[in-house]
Order: C-alpha cells, then structure tokens, then sequence
C-alpha cells in the first residue's frame, strides 16, 4: 500500500526500498516528516562538494516549502552554488576522471579548471567573476568600519542584482538564492578554507582589506547558541532535528551547540537535538567522528536517549535528492 498522497518517486522508494541502508532512507525520512509535522525545525549540513554536485535543484525548494530552517555548510559549499549560478554552461565535466594521469591533471590546470570528482569548475568564468564582485562589498565594508559574516556578503551579493545578468541557471535551482529570500540563517564554520577565504586573505595580506571586516567562527557559535535556544522549545513542541550530509566541520561546528548550552552555560531547560540523521560514505572506524556511531554522541550530550538517530551508508548526492522529494510528497 502506497503512502497516502505521496507522487510517484516517493511511491517509488516505498514499494523498492525496504532492507539495509534502502530502508534506513525510508525510515529516516518518515522521522524528518514526524518532526515536522509537530512543529520541529530542521537544521541541514552541507559538507563534501553538494553545491558543484548541484543539490540545489532539491534543496531550494525545500527552502521554499519551509522543510529546513537553518543551513550549517562549509565555505565550499556556500561559494560553489553561486560560481554554477554564473558559470554553469562553462563547467567541464570529465566522466573518465578515474582515468585521468598526472600529465591529463596539470593540463587541466593549465586550462585554469579545478577539478570536483568527475566536474572541473572554470577560475575565470565561476571563481575570479565572483571574486570582482564581492570584492567591492569587502571594500565598502572595511571603508565603512562594517564587520559581517561571510554568509552576509554573498546574501547582500545577491540582493544587489550585480549577479542576475550573468545567471547562467534557472536561480530557482540554486539553493543559496532561495535562502536569500527566505533570509534563512545560515553558519558557516572554517570560512577561511575556501577559494573565496583564499582571495580574502590575499587581499589582507596585500594591505587591501583588514581581516576585521570578517566577522569569525566565534561569532557564528554565538549566533547558533542564541538561534537554537530561541527555536527548540520544550515540552510537546517538535524541537530541532539534525540532518548530517557527509562528515567534517559543517556537522561537528553546529552539533556541539547543545552541550555549549547545557555544560558550559548550565542551560539544561534547553532540549537536546531531538533528530539525527547522517548521509556519508564514511564506515565505523577507530578514532572517526565521521564514522561514528550515533551513540556515541549520547556520551558527548548532543543526543538523547530516545533521539530518532539514523545512519546512512551510502552516497549523499544519491541519497539527499531522494529524502527530499519524499518530504517534499513528490
């Protein structure tokens, strides 16, 4: 029997997935709509390289539809969707990349294309286009004695229109538009570990910029430990879920807010995360906080107890669209 007034593709995943991690997609999925159905939020981390890898196509419209509310990513990722905004149609896509020697890589380089995996992101077209362009925000922001974090510059870079004549997708498939105009808050840990944090820094180190104008990590932590007191309620009220894609800062940064709040501010009324779910090709092993078991962050007072807690083994850039339209009702 099909979930009542589920499309095709959830109908689809309900009739076929049903063993191992196939059904762990489902189950998890059912969770993320349980949660909010009574009135949870949802967090969405973003590692690995999704934006290049095009996410946005699903994840803006569960933007739109209100199915997240707030996003933890890298700079990566938070840079990437606007260079495919611009640039897509200039991307080289290298299906045989496993192929590909080490004269076939610095070739590449030399054309002035980094490669993603089997996708190859053009400097000129994506990265410098973006670069000039935020980089007068930068400026007006140091003139100005204005501080902001990074996520604020691409938000103003956006609103500014300075992009839309050069918008080389539909805008409604980047997902990082339609958090513009959701003004969805948005933590992004380790900015600096990006190209755009690169081109930053050079500026500072050139005396163009001075590195106040960036507001830090700190910050973002200060911002989430209100936002997340703010929004997790109590009592019958849903709480906030944690959807984990891929592993490294953009899931270990946010997590950690909630043993912030209880051991270190002692604001134990404040409810721990009340769903876990993770997407990642990374197996249990010793010593990984990627690979780790859910458990093991009962240990650390991320989780609870009861906390729905959900492992997926398996490649994100499969899995996310597919838990998506299921939340979706496609």
């Amino acid at each position: 029997m099909t979930h009542e007034g589920k499309g095709p593709v959830s109908q689809f995943l309900e009739r076929h997935f049903k063993h191992f991690n196939a059904a762990t997609v489902i189950d998890a999925s059912r969770a993320y709509e349980k949660l909010l159905d009574e009135g949870g939020k949802m967090m969405i981390t973003l590692a690995g390289a999704m934006s290049t890898g095009e996410l946005g196509q699903s994840l803006a419209e569960m933007i739109r539809q209100e199915k997240v509310d707030i996003i933890c990513c890298t700079g990566a990722n938070l840079e990437e969707d606007i260079f495919n905004l611009v640039a897509h149609s200039h991307y080289k896509r290298v299906p045989h990349y496993r192929e590909l020697t080490a004269k076939e890589e610095m070739a590449l380089l030399e054309q002035h294309y980094n490669r993603v995996t089997d996708t190859c992101i053009p400097e000129e077209e994506a990265m410098r286009r973006i670069e000039r362009s935020i980089l007068e925000l930068w400026q007006r922001a140091h003139k100005e004695n204005a501080r902001y974090l990074p996520h604020e510059f691409i938000y103003e870079l956006v609103r500014t229109d300075a992009l839309e004549s050069s918008y080389d997708i539909d805008p409604k498939d980047s997902w990082v538009v339609a958090a513009c105009e959701r003004n969805l808050p948005l933590v992004v840990p380790g900015w600096e570990d990006s190209t755009l944090g690169n081109f930053f820094a050079a500026h500072c180190i050139e005396k163009n910029l001075d590195p106040s104008v960036m507001r830090s990590g700190v910050e973002y932590m200060i911002e989430l430990a209100s936002w997340y007191s703010d929004n997790a309620g109590g009592g019958d009220e849903g709480g906030i879920g944690f959807f984990q894609i891929g592993g490294g800062i953009a899931g270990d940064f946010p997590i950690c807010v909630v043993p912030l709040l209880h051991q270190d501010l002692r604001r134990t009324e404040v409810p721990r995360w009340s769903y876990f779910c993770q997407i990642s090709d990374s197996t249990t092993s010793y010593g990984s906080y990627s690979g780790a078991v859910p458990n093991e962050k009962i240990t650390w007072g991320k989780l609870g107890l009861d906390t729905p807690k959900f492992i997926i083994e398996s490649d994100a850039s499969i899995v996310a669209p597919l838990m998506f339209a299921w939340v979706l009702g496609l």
